[in-house]
């Protein structure tokens, strides 16, 4: 006979079950509001319904709140949702303060016993971003079955991952592209160009570089990140959910290709390798092929990496492309390999091997979905360990600084031309900046109100990586070809900024007062009567650099000359000749055939293809000879070079790789500072030297040819920063030149002046080239 007791029990059992099913069937599916299931072939989101999406499932759920913290460059909400148990709701702001304390050991009685206490009490946090590359569809559609899942799931799982983590999740780091990528993609949904990229950047000013920010912090998206979530928040995990190319791995994840950048600490190399081979090996489990880790990526640039530089892993995962939401067929015989592994072939750290197949948004969906999920139950199952993790970083940050180590770094406001700029970006970093006293060190005094940096501080890591050069290792491979970086090999903003640290190798007191450093600016002109127009081209296939440098250009009006005016041009005014009172157009860095040709005939709409043409190189020419000024940027120079016949030769043609590699590095140049364009700059100066030209001048016509900048005559004084191979190659050749034709003149510029909006030490040259 069946106890009252256990019936009431079973009923208990059965109400509590049916509360469960309601409460679920209260949260909304993505399909309820944007018409479709995430991860359905041909099916994109806008917006708006994203958004509109995430503000049901925040009304529907006690697990989920969802807020607008700013606006995109474009004017769009950018958003966030927090996801967490109801009960750490309740708690939020305790958890947060505990999180903080964690990060700053400073900040509470700093001893292990006191940490354990705050870690017993902590969650771990983590940071989940999507859709930074918005032609990587499948990742903002891929946030919304995320959120539902820890929205309405009831399991054992998801239990435990809500109540030991603070998640939170941003749908999209770049909002415009979202639209901009549907909008370009059910235009051509039928037509022969569906799949194709946008003919425009699918992020206004920076594109595909907009991960290429966090040091530099130059737009809103990276900004807004910053300071209301990583800073706010200090999560232990970021995971940054992208795609790749189609025909290698089906999905990657760290451990990352060395090197590592030297100032990432020994914790963080620690937990990336953890977390991702744990979930690598927890999706092989599942039944998942084509697995990579400790290939392809590397984490060498804090342009991508904020976390590395401030308590928290990185986790990177890269899940293989279809064409947008057009789905593939990939035959086995056409995958490959990347650095690392061969897709073909089952090895150490690849496997099990895909054989190929259809490939679409349904798999792309369920490899990142999959993967946030077995990365979430690492950080609930492991939560303790995560802190104490994160508690060990910030408490040897903070102690104090050992013989041989740098104690701290003077900023040198005399010999700093851009002193604020690199102040307000280690400040947005967490950086802790020091006004002190008049002092007087190794025979220098400084002034008050001079700032200083003291290393025993939470992000002190990041000041090093920031301000020291970096030292990229000769990597070869087994032919003796260098193996090359996946980004670039130089990030020192102190070099970019030509801004002066003093290291401190010793313990100083400095006598502290309130104050604050100013920096040194452009300054503007007076009114004037007429407008003139400076022009920058813009071509129809998109480049990143002709964002940057609207994006320089709008962003520094104090550079601006007063009459003037700036508007982009393009391949149908540059064939039309329509260049009525314009005085100088700049071409970006593009490749030249490019700039010639544009799109080729049936790759493109007909009104996108072509380039300028010989019409438009004719034009260009009577442009300049008439008194117009035109400059080329890095290889646009190449351009210049063979279509209008300069007497100018770029040495670096023709050279292997085996005796000529510079990726991404700061080179030094030698100006001289009589000629116009040199106003305001040193004597000596920086290039950002990327796939750059470096020039000799043909001694046959030499007479109007001046040069601006070149590299020293010694090999060993090229390098500042990065790596550089063969730089013999380019010693004592031109780096900026200015040719004289008819009225007007063609300046050549063998770097990027504008560099990621970062070169601020050559932007005087930039400015003065196309103002003139």
């Amino acid at each position: 006979m069946i106890s009252r007791f256990v019936v009431s029990l079973r009923l208990f059992a059965v109400v509590l079950v049916l509360a469960y099913t309601v409460a679920a069937q209260t949260v909304p599916a993505p399909k309820d509001v944007i018409g479709f299931t995430p991860g359905e072939d041909r099916k994109l989101a806008s917006w708006d319904k994203i958004i509109e999406y995430f503000k049901r499932l925040d009304a529907a759920s006690d697990r989920v709140r969802f807020e607008e913290i700013g606006k995109t460059t474009m004017g769009a909400p950018f958003v966030y949702a927090t996801i967490t148990d109801p009960k750490n709701f309740a708690n939020l702001e305790k958890i947060k303060e505990i999180n903080a304390k964690l990060a700053d050991p400073r900040t509470f009685k700093s001893n292990d016993k006191a940490a354990a206490d705050l870690i017993k009490q902590g969650k771990t946090i983590v940071l989940i971003t999507f859709g930074v590359h918005s032609t990587e569809v499948g990742s903002t559609l891929s946030s919304m079955l995320i959120a539902e899942r820890l929205a309405r799931a009831e399991d054992a799982e998801t239990r435990k991952i809500l109540e030991n983590t603070v998640i939170l999740l941003v749908p999209s780091l770049n909002p415009d592209g979202v639209d901009i990528v549907k909008k370009w993609y059910d235009k051509t949904l039928g037509t022969a160009f569906e799949g194709t990229d946008p003919p425009e950047l699918y992020h206004k000013y920076t594109g595909h570089d907009n991960n290429r920010d966090w040091y530099a912090f130059t737009q809103v998206e990276t900004q807004l990140t910053v300071d209301k979530l990583h800073n706010i928040w200090h999560p232990q995990i970021v995971h940054d959910i992208h795609q790749q190319g189609s025909r290698g791995a089906r999905m990657f994840l760290p451990p990352y290709l060395k090197p590592v950048e030297p100032n990432v600490p020994p914790q963080i190399i620690e937990g990336f390798t953890e977390l991702g081979n744990f979930i690598a090996n927890d999706l092989r489990k599942q039944g998942f092929e084509g697995i990579t880790t400790d290939s392809t990526y590397d984490a060498w640039t804090p342009a991508r990496a904020y976390s590395h530089y401030h308590g928290g892993v990185r986790i990177l995962s890269e899940t293989a492309s279809a064409r947008i939401a057009t789905p593939i067929d990939v035959k086995f015989d056409d995958l490959r390999g990347d650095q690392g592994f061969d897709a073909k072939k089952e090895s150490a750290n690849f496997s099990p091997v895909w054989k190929g197949g259809k490939w679409g948004l349904p798999d792309i969906t369920k490899y990142m979905t999959t993967g946030a999920h077995s990365l979430l139950r690492h950080a609930s199952e492991n939560r303790a360990k995560w802190l104490q993790r994160f508690y060990q970083i910030g408490k040897e940050a903070v102690r104090p600084r050992k013989a041989g180590e740098a104690f701290a770094y003077i900023i040198d406001g005399d010999a700093s031309r851009f002193e604020g700029y690199l102040k307000r970006t280690l400040v947005r970093a967490g950086v802790e900046l020091t006004s002190v006293g008049e002092f007087s060190l190794d025979g220098k005094r400084y002034p008050n109100g001079t700032s200083v940096i003291l290393m025993n501080q939470p992000y002190s890591a990041f000041v090093t990586a920031m301000i020291e050069p970096q030292k990229y290792p000769d990597l070869l491979d087994v032919n003796g070809s260098p193996v090359p970086p996946y980004d670039v090999t130089a990030h020192s903003l102190a070099l970019l900024t030509d801004s002066k640290l003093i290291r401190v190798n010793r313990l100083l007191t400095f006598q502290q007062f309130l104050g604050a450093g100013v920096g040194r600016g452009m300054g503007n002109g007076d009114g004037c009567e007429e407008i003139d127009y400076r022009q920058t081209y813009k071509s129809s296939q998109p480049v990143m650099d002709e964002g940057w440098t609207r994006w320089v250009i709008e962003n520094n009006l104090s550079y601006h000359p007063m009459c003037s005016e700036y508007v982009s041009t393009n391949d149908a005014k540059i064939r039309a000749g329509r260049f009525n009172r314009v005085k100088s157009i700049v071409f970006p860095d593009q490749n030249p055939n490019q700039i010639l040709n544009g799109y080729a005939k049936g790759a493109m709409p007909d009104e996108l293809t072509g380039g300028i043409g010989k019409e438009g190189v004719a034009n260009l020419r009577k442009f300049v000879e008439a008194g117009g000024t035109l400059v080329f940027l890095n290889r646009a120079s190449d351009f210049a070079i063979e279509q209008f016949g300069l007497p100018v030769r770029d040495v670096t043609e023709g050279l292997s790789r085996k005796d000529f590699f510079i990726p991404g590095s700061i080179l030094r140049t030698k100006i001289d500072t009589r000629h116009p364009t040199a106003k305001e700059m040193p004597a000596e100066s920086i290039a950002w030297f990327e796939n750059s030209p470096a020039f000799e001048i043909s001694e046959s016509d030499d007479t109007n040819v001046e040069i601006i900048a070149r590299y020293p005559e010694k090999k060993e004084d090229i390098l500042l920063s990065g790596w550089a191979l063969g730089a013999e190659k380019i010693a004592g050749k031109a780096a900026l030149v200015s040719i004289n034709i008819g009225k007007g003149k063609i300046v050549l510029f063998g770097f990027r002046p504008q560099y990621r909006g970062q070169s601020l030490a050559t932007f005087p040259l930039f400015f003065n080239a196309i103002g003139q």
